[in-house]
């Protein structure tokens, strides 16, 4: 009896539990790492993204700095103010401050694919990127 009480209240506590409840998930992207290290504290990684013609990062802000460069394709670059910010084109470079109120979204509107060379520097062991609800944007 007491271990049926106790999943009980194991499951109420998981159903509690807050989740990235409204995050927009990626859709079209892909990425390779291509190198990695970890120095002072800090992981540095270089990764390639591709996005698909219509695809989008989704939402999402990062714990460290981001560097990038535009390979092919155009980047279209919305901050949380539903402003687009930036259009990159090839040979273009961005940086993307960190923090979870520099929350944006990269799209791809043209019609071949956005290929990106991005240099993160995050603090050791945090993620690429962390999911972020839609501020309210007609897009996605």
């Amino acid at each position: 009896m007491r271990r049926v009480a106790l999943v009980g209240v194991v499951a109420a506590g998981v159903a509690l539990v807050p989740g990235t409840a409204g995050a927009t998930p990626p859709s079209g992207v892909t990425g390779t790492i291509l190198a990695q290290t970890t120095v002072g504290g800090r992981d540095v990684i270089l990764r390639e993204i591709t996005v698909a013609p219509g695809g989008s990062t989704g939402w999402h802000f990062h714990d460290g700095t981001l560097y990038a460069l535009v390979k092919t394709g155009t980047l279209t670059h919305s901050n949380s103010s539903c402003v687009t910010d930036g259009t990159f084109g090839p040979g273009a470079a961005f940086v993307e401050p960190s923090g979870p109120h520099h929350v944006h979204i990269g799209r791809n509107l043209g019609t071949t694919p956005l290929v990106l060379e991005v240099l993160y520097v995050d603090p050791a062991g945090s993620p690429l990127s962390e999911d972020a609800a839609n501020p309210g944007c007609d897009f996605q």
